[in-house]
């Protein structure tokens, strides 16, 4: 959408998976784009509505039911969004387009199967294939650091107590030295067996209070270093979120909760956006 737009209303959604949180506008015959300016102030949480992101559901495309379009709070494009697309699964259902439970989004990393039971406060999607990548000496110290690829690109740093970490300046640190950024997360093992504790700075966003692929790509860092199994809980600062392998596939499972349904108008947003 530019800036110039005729278009006066748009009707959004928010929805949160375990904090991490997201607009939901579903646009399925395609009239109200949502450019990178229109994101960042939508996405602005003083000057704005505020999101860790902005999704744009579409009509179905290379078979899936439905196409997701994503961009993060600083208006760039992103891949995937494990919590992103269950999100978007709830307003879907909620919005008619789909009867679920199980149906097909396309994203920029390929198709998901995504199940969501219409009233309920819970949803998994199906996250492909998980690439384990080099062990990375990124100026990490001591710290073992792994590349993982979950549709969009993670550096994995295990560490004695992620509370320490000082997540927005290590990780924009780490994220800067890749010519496309990447997603960083910061792991340790527990709470309990086959349970990790994660916290996690999100490329386009900052730190957030979880993280879908960045939980699947942490739980395949700790699977790949042998300290948890096939089954593996995930405990971020704003909830619990399971991955689960088969072979080199996962899933992620978590609650999913629709927060508020909002009428904007896109021009007084951008008029009031932080300068």
């Amino acid at each position: 959408m530019s800036s110039k737009t005729a278009v006066t209303t748009l009707r959004l959604t928010k929805h949160h998976g375990a904090g991490n949180d997201f607009l939901v506008l579903v646009d399925r015959d395609g009239s109200s784009p949502i450019d990178a300016e229109l994101a960042r102030a939508l996405c602005d949480r003083r000057y704005g509505v505020g999101a860790d992101g902005v999704i744009r559901v579409l009509a179905g495309r290379n078979g899936a039911d439905l196409a997701m379009e994503l961009r993060n709070a600083d208006g760039g494009a992103a891949e995937m969004s494990g919590n992103g697309v269950r999100c978007l699964a709830q307003a879907a259902v909620d919005a008619g387009l789909v009867e679920g439970p199980v149906f097909t989004v396309d994203t920029d990393a390929g198709v998901r199967i995504v199940e969501y039971h219409d009233g309920t406060d819970a949803a998994s999607v199906d996250m492909g294939a998980v690439a384990i990548g080099d062990e990375s000496a990124a100026g990490v110290g001591e710290h073992r650091a792994l590349e993982v690829d979950v549709g969009n690109p993670h550096l994995v740093l295990r560490i004695d107590d992620p509370s320490t970490v000082d997540v927005e300046a290590t990780g924009r640190r780490l994220q800067e030295r890749y010519a496309d950024g990447l997603n960083v997360e910061f792991v340790t093992a527990g709470p309990g067996p086959h349970a990790l504790t994660l916290r996690v700075f999100e490329r386009g966003v900052g730190e957030t209070l979880a993280c879908g692929t960045g939980s699947v790509a942490a739980a395949a860092a700790m699977r790949h270093w042998g300290e948890v199994g096939e089954r593996v809980e995930v405990h971020s600062p704003g909830g619990e979120l399971v991955v689960l392998f088969d072979a080199d596939r996962a899933r992620l499972s978590g609650p999913v909760r629709k927060v508020a349904d909002l009428v904007v108008d896109p021009r007084a947003v951008l008029a009031a956006a932080r300068t």
